[in-house]
């Protein structure tokens, strides 16, 4: 099992890059994320590494931080989630952006990765919400309230929630009140979680 790679980047192409380790080029798949942070060849770089072995070939993922390896691994044990949709939805959405999509049941965040259809996405949801606030990019475990509290709560419950996903109360507590401001009256705990998550995770 490759557990990382060190060597120089050979070459860099979509999708994919070669890295050069003592004269053998590794071809390792990987996201847009991680292309887009190594260095312009032939520069030395370090990727982790998700060895997949199939019958047919040995294939290598690559990934800069061990946070997308994390969750790399957590979403191809989804049925119907392979290898390349894993990276499609890692191409689109950062670790905290896939917490507050399976926190707050965000089905059209996740429907914007290749080959995540609407079936797909609520599988995703379905099997990877309770997990999501114990993955990188996430707190301690926290539920999200199904229900909204009466109004004068709403902003203490959504920041004790954010708190609970990893969220400082300083950086928190002016994206919720933005948000309850800009929903007024409508303002529900989810709506404000959801929408102060989409801010937070940017």
């Amino acid at each position: 099992m490759i557990a990382f790679l060190c060597g120089l980047v050979i070459q860099v192409d979509l999708g994919s890059c070669v890295i050069d380790v003592n004269g053998v080029g590794y071809l390792v798949a990987a996201s847009t994320r991680t292309l887009a942070a190594l260095p312009n060849p032939p520069e030395k770089a370090r990727l982790l590494i998700e060895t997949v072995v199939r019958e047919d070939a040995i294939l290598l993922y690559g990934f800069m931080e061990s946070a997308e390896r994390e969750w790399f691994r957590l979403l191809t044990s989804v049925q119907g989630v392979g290898a390349k949709v894993a990276l499609g939805i890692l191409s689109t959405l950062s670790p905290g952006e896939l917490v507050a999509a399976l926190m707050t049941s965000d089905k059209a965040s996740l429907t914007r990765a290749p080959g995540v259809g609407g079936r797909l996405a609520e599988r995703i949801l379905t099997e990877l919400r309770d997990k999501a606030g114990k993955m990188p990019g996430g707190g301690g475990g926290i539920t999200i309230p199904a229900m909204a509290t009466p109004a004068g709560s709403i902003e203490a419950d959504a920041l004790m929630a954010l708190a609970g996903l990893g969220f400082r109360r300083a950086e928190a507590a002016p994206v919720v009140r933005k948000v309850m401001d800009a929903h007024g009256a409508a303002a529900t705990l989810d709506l404000v979680i959801r929408d102060s998550l989409k801010d937070l995770a940017r």
